[in-house]
């Protein structure tokens, strides 16, 4: 199983920066309400981004577990 990424709706976040607050490793505000952040981060980032997803008040964030047994058929080992 690959680590889950992070995925971040732009056009839903409104900047107000929970997440950079509580994972300044993972996110960062780029002026005033620009967000920034590594959607595969390495492992010393990772878990403090995922656990910043929640502190978003309007879901904006994201986090994709795609694996094996939900990737599309034709991706799947034989």
């Amino acid at each position: 199983m690959q680590p889950p990424k992070v995925v971040v709706d732009l056009s839903r976040c409104e900047g107000y920066a929970q997440c950079a607050s509580l994972a300044p490793e993972a996110f960062r505000m780029h002026g005033e309400e620009a967000l920034m952040y590594d959607p595969d981060p390495d492992d010393a980032r990772r878990d403090p981004g995922l656990h910043a997803t929640a502190a978003c008040p309007v879901p904006a964030i994201l986090v994709d577990r795609l694996d094996a047994r939900h990737a599309p058929a034709e991706a799947a080992p034989p």
